[in-house]
């Protein structure tokens, strides 16, 4: 596998950091997470948004007193081209990071320490069920104040890990944290719908989470194509256990249906409609099978 890593594509071998250097040392960076998808003919490599995920992590940087290497153009350029290199014909995840590469000792975030990598690896599901079951974690989403979610900062995740693990010790598969002030915040890597009389309830980015840019774009399907109501608003915790349809969403896990919360069943424990009427749009979409939406899609191969 070939790499990006400061300033050259290597083999995946030679994308190493010293270990005495902030990123590992301290959690210094930040990251984003990108989809690219096989066309509906096999023909295309269509990569998801790419221009909004590369806004989002120069945005995450500028938060952290980071940078990227180049222009906006020219990250956008690094990620397909290293898809090219790599010879890629499949679903992929793609990861490109902004790293603290100082190896001097203090936790300092500046500027011209920032070390920029991309790799990809192949993926097709993020969870291997079609609807999974989840509780509502002990542990509280750390607040923008603290470490601000919006950054998609590397050392929030070992908040998320603390999630998923009490998750997975008690048997669920996922876990949604609550804000410290008790309100729906997001899942441990997803944000967070639920359904309820046909409209569909999503909390703000400003409860704790990522602005996602799945979640944006589920926004814009439910509401211009498939013509849903959408309300971002605060949800409770008891508003879970009652909803008719609840999902997660996400660029790894996409669209993830939930069957229960807390032990509680969702609805009737299958996919509900809406969730799967949007699962079958979105899948449309990121293949290029919708027409009007391939201004999303960034071709790999010309």
């Amino acid at each position: 596998m070939i790499t990006y890593f400061d300033g050259k594509f290597v083999d995946d071998a030679e994308a190493v950091i010293s270990v005495r250097s902030r990123a590992l040392n301290y959690g210094l960076g930040c990251f984003g997470g990108i989809r690219g998808y096989v066309s509906a003919d096999g023909a295309q490599l269509h990569v998801f948004r790419v221009a909004d995920h590369v806004t989002r992590l120069m945005h995450s940087a500028r938060v952290l007193h980071m940078r990227l290497p180049g222009s906006h153009a020219e990250v956008c350029g690094i990620v397909t081209e290293l898809l090219r290199r790599n010879e890629v014909r499949h679903d992929v995840y793609v990861r490109p990071l902004v790293l603290n590469g100082s190896t001097k000792l203090a936790p300092v975030m500046r500027e011209e320490d920032s070390l920029f990598t991309v790799y990809c690896l192949p993926l097709q599901r993020y969870m291997d069920k079609d609807a999974i079951d989840v509780c509502v974690s002990s542990w509280r989403r750390a607040t923008d104040n603290a470490i601000p979610a919006r950054t998609k900062a590397t050392g929030l995740y070992l908040n998320s890990a603390l999630a998923r693990r009490e998750a997975h010790d008690n048997g669920f598969d996922e876990a949604i944290f609550l804000t410290e002030y008790g309100k729906v915040s997001e899942g441990s890597a997803e944000h967070v719908f639920i359904v309820r009389d046909g409209v569909l309830y999503t909390p703000p980015s400003t409860e704790d989470n990522l602005d996602g840019i799945t979640r944006r774009s589920l926004i814009t399907l439910a509401t211009e194509d498939l013509g849903y109501k959408v309300v971002e608003r605060v949800i409770g915790r008891t508003e879970l256990y009652v909803s008719d349809e609840l999902f997660l969403c996400g660029t790894g896990a996409q669209i993830q249906p939930v069957r229960t919360v807390d032990r509680r069943t969702i609805g009737d424990g299958a996919i509900g409609p809406v969730t799967r009427r949007l699962q079958e749009h979105f899948n449309a979409v990121v293949r290029g099978a919708v027409e009007h939406r391939r201004g999303w899609l960034t071709p790999v191969w010309t």
